[in-house]
C-alpha cells in the first residue's frame, strides 16, 4: 500500500503537491521545486506533458523521486499514446516502484507547443482506470494474463467542482469510480460555497477527495484563468486584494487569501491537492498559516 493510500485509509487529512518535469534534461530547477514541498506533502503528482507541451517523461521524474525515497503521483494522459504504449507505461512504472497513478484524457495538441503532432485519445480517462483495474485483476485489455500482477496500484482521477452544471461532473466522478478511480484531486476551486455544494454531491460516493488550488499570483493570472480555464472561477473578493496590494506585498496577501479559503474548505474534504506553479518556495508559509 502506497504512503497516500495508507494516508488516505486512515482519514488524515493529506495533503500532496505537484511538479511540472522541464522541457528539456537540466534538473536543478526541478530538485529545487522537490526541496521546497518535500516535507509537507505525502506524495507529490508529476505532470504528463502539460497542456499538450513537450516536456521530459513523467515516468522518468517519478523513477527518480522514487529513488530518492519520495512518493510520486504518475499523470498518464490519454492523448498521446495508445492502449499498448499505454498499458506497457503501467507496468514498467509499476517495475520502477511506482504505485500511484492519476488517469486524465488530457488537453487537445493543439493548445500546446507542437499543434501539429497527430492526437491519440485511444483511451479516456474512464477506459484508462479501467485498464488499470483490469491489469490489477491480473489480464490486460486483450484479456491475456499477466506475469506479476500489479495489484497495490492506487488508482486516482480527477473532478471539476466549479462546473455549471455541477451534476454533470457528479455523474463523471461516478462512471470513474464504477471504473476502479480510489481517490480524487479536483481542478483548482476558490469558492468554498461552490465546494461545499459540490461535496454534498460527492460524499455519497464514500471516495477520498482532495480539494485542488492552483496559488494564484496576481490579479491578471486570476482574470486569465476565469476567462480560459473551464470551470474555474476566482471570484472578486480574490482578484480585488490582489489587485489593490503592491508588487513586493502581493505574495503575502497571496498566501494569506489561500490560507483563508483552506481553512474554510478543510472540514468539507479528506485533504488538498497544491499547485503553486512555480511558488513552491511558499508552500511551507502557506502550510503553517493553516497549522498543516
Amino acid at each position: 500500500m502506497s504512503r497516500l493510500q495508507e494516508s488516505l485509509k486512515k482519514g488524515t487529512f493529506t495533503i500532496t503537491g505537484e511538479i511540472g518535469p522541464p522541457k528539456g534534461v537540466d534538473l536543478t530547477h526541478c530538485w529545487g521545486e522537490v526541496e521546497y514541498i518535500k516535507d509537507r506533502v505525502v506524495a507529490i503528482n508529476v505532470t504528463d506533458n502539460q497542456s499538450s507541451v513537450m516536456r521530459i517523461s513523467s515516468q522518468s521524474i517519478c523513477s527518480l523521486l522514487v529513488q530518492k525515497k519520495l512518493e510520486p503521483i504518475l499523470q498518464i494522459t490519454c492523448r498521446d499514446r495508445n492502449r499498448l504504449a499505454i498499458q506497457g507505461d503501467i507496468l514498467g512504472a509499476y517495475a520502477q516502484g511506482i504505485r500511484n497513478i492519476l488517469a486524465l484524457t488530457g488537453d487537445h495538441t493543439t493548445a500546446g507547443d507542437h499543434p501539429g503532432s497527430k492526437p491519440v485519445f485511444d483511451l479516456d480517462s474512464v477506459s484508462l482506470l479501467t485498464a488499470m483495474s483490469t491489469m490489477k485483476d491480473g489480464k490486460d485489455l486483450a484479456g491475456q494474463e499477466l506475469e506479476g500482477v500489479p495489484s497495490d496500484i492506487f488508482c486516482g482521477a480527477i473532478v471539476t467542482p466549479g462546473a455549471d452544471p455541477v451534476e454533470m461532473q457528479l455523474i463523471k466522478m461516478e462512471r470513474k469510480i464504477e471504473a476502479g478511480a480510489q481517490f480524487f484531486q479536483t481542478q483548482a476551486i476558490y469558492d468554498p460555497k461552490v465546494f461545499e455544494a459540490f461535496m454534498k454531491g460527492a460524499s455519497r460516493f464514500k471516495v477520498p477527495v482532495l480539494c485542488g488550488i492552483v496559488i494564484i499570483k496576481s490579479a491578471g493570472m486570476a482574470n486569465y484563468m476565469n476567462n480560459f480555464v473551464p470551470g474555474v472561477i476566482v471570484p472578486d473578493g480574490m482578484i480585488q486584494p490582489l489587485k489593490d496590494a503592491s508588487k513586493e506585498d502581493r505574495p503575502k496577501k497571496s498566501i494569506e487569501l489561500m490560507a483563508e479559503f483552506i481553512r474554510e474548505i478543510r472540514p468539507m474534504c479528506q485533504g488538498l491537492h497544491i499547485m503553486a506553479m512555480g511558488w513552491e518556495k511558499y508552500v511551507p508559509e502557506l502550510l503553517d498559516m493553516c497549522e498543516l
